[in-house]
C-alpha cells in the first residue's frame, strides 16, 4: 500500500508500506489530526485569532482613559467645592447653565470687565489648588 507523507518543510514523499504498518499509520495520522482538532476548539489564542484577521480592542488604554477622566472630574469638583459660594454661582451660569458674560454682567448690574476678572481670580484659585 502507498502512503503519501507531508514532511515538517512541505515536501511530500510517497512511501511504500505493507498492509498492516500502512493501516496503523493512517490510524496515528487520524488520532494526531482528532487530537489537534480537539486541543484548538478548547483553546484558542489571541495570537492565533489575530492570524486568522479577528481584531480585538484593546481595553487597557479605554480604562486609563476612564480612570483619568474620574480622577480628573473628582479633583475638579473637590476644588470648586473650596469657592466662595458667589464663586460657585458664576461657575455654574458660564459652564453648566451656558450663561454669556455680557447677560451675567446685566444681571448684576456691572460691566463685563468686572465679570472677566472675577473669573480670573476663580481660574487662578482653581489651579492653585
Amino acid at each position: 500500500m502507498v502512503i503519501k507523507y507531508e514532511f515538517v518543510t512541505g515536501e511530500i514523499a510517497e512511501i511504500e508500506l505493507s498492509k498492516d504498518i500502512a493501516e496503523i499509520a493512517i490510524e496515528i495520522g487520524r488520532e494526531t489530526y482528532n487530537n489537534e482538532r480537539r486541543e484548538t476548539r478548547r483553546h484558542n489564542s489571541l495570537e492565533k485569532k489575530n492570524e486568522q484577521g479577528f481584531q480585538f480592542e484593546d481595553k487597557s488604554v479605554a480604562v486609563d482613559i476612564i480612570v483619568e477622566k474620574k480622577e480628573t472630574s473628582k479633583a475638579l469638583h473637590n476644588a470648586l467645592e473650596k469657592l466662595l459660594p458667589q464663586q460657585k454661582v458664576l461657575v455654574q451660569k458660564m459652564f453648566f447653565q451656558d450663561i454669556s458674560i455680557t447677560q451675567i454682567a446685566r444681571a448684576e448690574g456691572v460691566n463685563e470687565a468686572a465679570i472677566r476678572n472675577r473669573l480670573k481670580k476663580i481660574y487662578k484659585k482653581l489651579k492653585n489648588i
